[in-house]
């Protein structure tokens, strides 16, 4: 496997690249190669789990200060699970790099959910050890948080029923949404939505389903509602 070319991708030059060879070797690989001093990776997958979660809760404690802790862990929840981990490690063509055993890879292993997302704890793990954990935050910054704070994971975030309770505070208050343009041709739609509130617009947002772009909207509304309050 090309490290180089997946370091080079990255933008990471390891100290240790055996540490991130490990990281991409399956226990199907060490069990064909006994003779050669690999190591699977599964103890760095333990480790790379509490660092991820670790790195998500900081993001979601700084950029969320009006979120409940159970919401927080509801959010985190989403982030740290198997099939997130799965869409990050696609994004960043993990698969490609996996070392895996001839019968493990005959049986579609390279693709496997559970062996993606494994990996990609396994290489936070790595990173960890080798440059620590400014360069994790660093590396998150640039593959995990942009998701979060574009709403990637707004289905397990309400943010309509959120401003819906803070709005309720002035019983007055009157919330609509409304879809105001779609954009692009039917196969690649995507739908711009106002939230008003009292009839003026108090947020907008930009999304693949008319639900997305609402929720964008109410998610930019409670923004500006608690940078001002």
């Amino acid at each position: 496997m090309d490290f180089a070319k997946l370091q080079q991708k990255l933008g990471i030059k390891f100290n240790n690249e055996r540490l991130l060879r490990q990281a991409f070797t399956h226990s199907s690989y060490v069990n064909e190669h006994r003779r050669k001093e690999f190591k699977d990776n599964e103890r760095l997958e333990f480790l790379g789990d509490a660092v991820l979660e670790l790195g998500v809760s900081q993001y979601l404690y700084i950029e969320f200060p009006e979120m409940e802790e159970g919401d927080l862990t509801k959010l985190r929840a989403s982030i740290v699970c198997e099939p997130s981990l799965v869409r990050f490690a696609n994004d960043i063509d993990f698969s490609s790099y996996i070392l895996l055993g001839r019968g493990e890879e005959m049986t579609g292993g390279r693709n496997r959910p559970a062996l993606l997302a494994d990996v990609f704890e396994s290489f936070v793990g790595a990173l960890y050890l080798d440059q620590g954990y400014d360069e994790v935050i660093t590396f998150l910054e640039k593959y995990v948080y942009p998701k979060i704070s574009t709403g990637a994971f707004s289905h397990a975030m309400d943010y309509k029923s959120q401003l819906q309770e803070k709005v309720q505070q002035n019983k007055h208050s009157n919330i609509e949404y409304v879809i105001v343009e779609e954009l692009g041709p039917a196969h690649n739609r995507e739908f711009v939505a106002e939230v008003r509130i009292n009839d003026k617009v108090a947020g907008t947002g930009i999304g693949r389903t008319k639900k997305e772009a609402e929720q964008r909207a109410a998610k930019k509304a409670l923004d500006e509602l608690n940078a001002t309050n």
